[in-house]
């Protein structure tokens, strides 16, 4: 399901109200971070992200230049021997040509490893956070501080074993139940 008005295309669920669950005083917290954001509105990789871990009932907030750290996102997809694979075939070229072509610039060990990389990712569901979606929260919270909008990304992590992927909310005034705890 894609949810509108989100800033981010990335797949995510809708629930009826993305901070269900919090207590008082981490609602009381993150108003007080929403008018922190909201009075610098500047661009700045000390802004602060939302990590929610609801198998153990935890908020944590971190700086945005410390996800790549935190949450490392998987780069299996964007390996140069995939690249050029999809460039070759996006060019027309056999998917057969395209990968014979790729053995001969990278080497078929190299590129065996990429695939196998890639497959791997795949099954494991701990690696949806990937470079796309890291990349688009990174420039969608750029252009909601840029354009005056305070507003904080909230990563909802996948319960372990569960069949979810990361889901990602953006906080502001207008989410339900801030709306109460702003007034």
């Amino acid at each position: 399901m894609w949810r509108t008005g989100s800033p981010t295309p990335a797949p995510m669920v809708d629930p009826a109200n993305p901070l269900e669950g919090l207590t008082r005083r981490q609602l009381q917290g993150l108003h007080n971070l929403l008018g922190d954001v909201r009075s610098s509105l500047a661009w700045s990789w000390q802004l602060p992200v939302l990590i929610r871990q609801r198998c153990w009932l935890r908020l944590e907030m971190i700086e945005l230049g410390n996800l790549h750290r935190w949450l490392p996102p998987d780069g299996c997809e964007e390996a140069p021997e995939l690249c050029r694979y999809r460039e070759l075939v996006a060019q027309g070229w056999s998917p057969l040509q395209a990968q014979e072509q790729c053995w001969r610039e990278f080497g078929d060990d190299d590129c065996r490893t990429a695939l196998q990389r890639f497959w791997a990712s795949q099954q494991d569901r701990k690696h949806d956070w990937t470079v796309q979606r890291y990349l688009a929260l990174i420039s969608c919270y750029r252009r909601s501080i840029e354009a005056g909008v305070a507003t904080i990304p909230m990563l909802v992590l996948p319960r372990a074993g569960g069949a979810t992927d990361h889901q990602l909310h953006w906080v502001s005034d207008s989410t339900p139940s801030m709306r109460h705890t702003c007034a």
